[in-house]
């Protein structure tokens, strides 16, 4: 297969995973639906909006302007002497200290504050997302009796062992879901100082991170295993490039701050639409028109995926040692 139609096919797989990402009409419906998912995104829009963001623009417009007002940084043409610049070498000095100040015992505080809340609040949104998505389409299965298989895959990992086992293997499975984030957002990080390509690969990267963490949600409460999350996605790339692209877009450019408080806002909104969105349709739906082979699998988790491995090894030896009997 030449490189020509594999291209086209990435395209229209990026384009789908894009279009779907901007479905934020399916946002209103759902809060529609359930009043509890309503107060919640609102209580996001409020706490990260109004507050976070609300207090950044009073910083740049209001306080920052004063200070320099009441300490400026320039000294007088009538005044040149030394003991002029003296002082305003303090007022400088002043004028830094006040505003980091400002900072330390707002804005750090108030970040802090807002992302353990706000990861709180992004898991309610989810259920209460996931569960009025479940009550539409029960009804509708029942009427037309057809079985649930979204995404391609079924729940019967739901059936899950509860003796000391199974217990195990889902706390291994947690930790290694942990620390295979927590390694790939590290490779994101690591990828922004390559130079001449670190830019565009910070965006790809960037974009299947928030693509994975906006459907995990919706794949831990269809309970799926986690070797079939990954296979998932990384067999269709380039539709999760596309769905993370406006995520990434709305806060690619602004100051780290600033960026936090726009993705905070927006986030919960693309939980929602990955909630809502079956994927494996529109994906199969373009396969479908495909002549020979797809584009096959991208192992973008492979060295998350080393690291955490090693890593789990070593944590869940001593945990299964205390659960085997004496």
């Amino acid at each position: 297969m030449g490189i020509t139609p594999k291209l086209k096919q990435a395209s229209l797989l990026w384009l789908e995973g894009f279009r779907e990402a901007c479905c934020l009409h399916r946002v209103i419906i759902y809060c529609l639906r359930s009043k509890e998912l309503a107060i919640r995104t609102g209580q996001c829009f409020l706490l990260n909006g109004l507050i976070f963001l609300g207090s950044i623009f009073v910083l740049k417009s209001v306080v920052i302007p004063t200070i320099e007002w009441l300490l400026p940084d320039g000294c007088p043409r009538i005044y040149l002497e030394e003991p002029c610049w003296d002082i305003f070498r303090f007022y400088s000095y002043l004028r830094l200290g006040l505003i980091q100040l400002f900072y330390v015992f707002w804005f750090y505080p108030m970040y802090m504050f807002s992302f353990i809340l706000s990861t709180i609040w992004y898991n309610d949104i989810a259920k209460y997302g996931f569960f009025a998505i479940e009550k539409c389409q029960t009804s509708g299965s029942r009427s037309s009796g057809q079985k649930d298989t979204r995404d391609g895959l079924t729940k019967t990992d739901s059936d899950k062992a509860t003796d000391i086992e199974g217990v195990m293997i889902g706390i291994a499975e947690q930790i290694y879901s942990i620390l295979l984030l927590s390694f790939f957002f590290l490779q994101v990080y690591v990828s922004g100082f390559v130079p001449y390509i670190g830019k565009a690969l910070n965006f790809l990267l960037l974009s299947w991170m928030y693509a994975y963490y906006c459907f995990e949600y919706k794949w831990n409460y269809s309970a799926l295993s986690l070797d079939k999350r990954l296979d998932f996605f990384e067999s269709n790339w380039p539709f999760f490039t596309g769905f993370g692209s406006p995520c990434v877009l709305a806060v690619f450019f602004y100051s780290p701050l600033v960026s936090y408080g726009v993705m905070a806002i927006l986030y919960p909104l693309f939980v929602l639409t990955a909630t809502g969105s079956e994927a494996d349709k529109v994906i199969t739906s373009q396969r479908k028109k495909w002549k020979g082979a797809g584009l096959g699998r991208v192992p973008i988790f492979v060295s998350a995926d080393y690291l955490s491995n090693n890593l789990n090894i070593d944590l869940m030896v001593p945990l299964l040692r205390l659960s085997l009997p004496l």
